[in-house]
């Protein structure tokens, strides 16, 4: 058996997140069902660095599975997107050691959240940046709370109340916002994130840039480790999983 990391990108929009649900169109369905294909083996199965909600895309999530077949590495990109939908692509292969995982062995993720500046925003382009139309966010005032979030915290404030991870502390390493043309891009990387929580704090900051709060909110709010102190989570067709990070 070989083990094979895949890099797969893919756009969010038509299905119920990344994560294998019964009777669900999810994106880790549609490559399993590949691979099962390719190997004539319902025992094949994948295994990615985290799940995706509903709605949220990917250039870089990536994944790992277990293989008998003697495909040189070359061939394993094309194989699988021959039998993936057009809205799913393997980008990369290789060949890793067996103590290679996709999820444990991760060192940290990037992700990338787009609003839309436009006065309206083009057909085009609305699974793929939230449109904030009436409201234009003061960029300074959300790159000041932004310090805040950076720095190992306890992010209870910032995740999901469904989340079932017990330890909630984590590192967030860099937290930049740039605006691009008619975008505002906020670019988030760490040591790993909790249900949710990229997404809580980008609705934070944009609650700040429109002065619903104030960037020192940011620190009181991370202090109280209580969700119900932070604002509304923001829509998932904004986001982006960018890269998934692992030591050499």
């Amino acid at each position: 058996m070989k083990r094979v990391k895949a890099t797969v990108a893919y756009d969010g929009t038509g299905y119920a997140g990344y994560q294998y649900q019964p009777n669900m169109r999810t994106v880790q369905s549609v490559i399993d069902k590949a691979l099962v294909k390719l190997h004539k083996d319902t025992s094949i199965y994948s295994v990615a660095s985290g799940r995706t909600d509903a709605g949220v895309h990917a250039w870089g999530q990536v994944i790992h599975f277990d293989t008998p077949l003697n495909l040189p590495l070359d061939r394993w990109q094309m194989a699988l997107n021959v039998l993936l939908p057009k809205d799913v692509r393997i980008v990369d292969t290789e060949f890793v050691s067996d103590d290679f995982h996709a999820r444990y062995s991760a060192t940290g993720k990037t992700y990338l959240y787009k609003w839309s500046l436009s006065r309206i925003q083009s057909p085009f382009e609305r699974n793929y940046a939230v449109h904030l139309g009436k409201w234009t966010p003061d960029i300074e005032r959300m790159r000041a709370a932004a310090q805040y979030v950076i720095g190992t915290h306890d992010f209870t404030s910032f995740c999901s109340s469904k989340t079932a991870t017990e330890n909630k502390v984590r590192t967030v390493r860099e937290l930049t916002l740039e605006k691009q043309g008619e975008e505002l891009l906020m670019t988030i990387e760490g040591d790993g994130f909790l249900y949710n929580m990229v997404r809580t704090i980008a609705g934070m900051l944009f609650a700040v840039g429109i002065g619903w709060n104030e960037p020192s909110d940011m620190k009181e709010i991370l202090e109280a480790k209580d969700r119900k102190k932070a604002g509304k989570t923001a829509p998932a067709h904004g986001l982006y999983l960018m890269s998934v990070t692992y030591d050499d």
